[in-house]
């Protein structure tokens, strides 16, 4: 399997960032709607399974980017 590209690790953070940005909103909107507390709204959002996974995945892109910026230097 060939590697990705800067360029292809680029759009892939970006696009997996952007919806784990809307994930989080909806959560918090929908929450707000039900009048619920920051602080529980908070703990929500950080045991969703699906954006911890999501944060996991974007962590192992980033330290794959950057690891190929540096061995171009």
């Amino acid at each position: 399997m060939k590697s990705p590209t800067e360029e292809e690790l680029e759009e892939s953070i970006k696009e997996l960032s952007e919806y784990k940005n809307r994930l989080e909103k909806e959560v918090v909107t929908i929450s707000n709607k039900l009048k619920m507390p920051q602080k529980k709204i908070n703990s929500i959002i950080n045991s969703h399974s699906e954006l911890n996974q999501i944060k996991l995945i974007l962590s192992k892109l980033k330290a794959q980017k950057e690891n190929i910026d540096s061995s171009l230097i």
